[in-house]
């Protein structure tokens, strides 16, 4: 079986979790605990589009809150 994540043809959706971090997740798959979804289903290179655009920092929350309190 290939790889869901790298279906060019599958529908997919954007998840999001509490450090700001993003996720390409297959729409057939059951959300994880701790992410949420914010775009989808679509197809992959909407949702990759959109991560792209989004997601212009790749540190997690708590690191930016932790280098700005220093």
């Amino acid at each position: 079986m290939a790889n869901p994540f790298d279906d060019p043809d599958g529908r997919f959706l954007v998840l999001f979790n509490d450090e700001g971090q993003y996720s390409l997740w297959p729409e057939f798959a059951e959300v994880p605990d701790g992410w949420t979804c914010e775009l989808g289903p679509a197809d992959r290179a909407t949702c990759i589009e959109h991560i792209s655009s989004v997601w212009t920092d790749m540190r997690p929350l708590s690191l930016v809150a932790q280098m700005e309190a220093v």
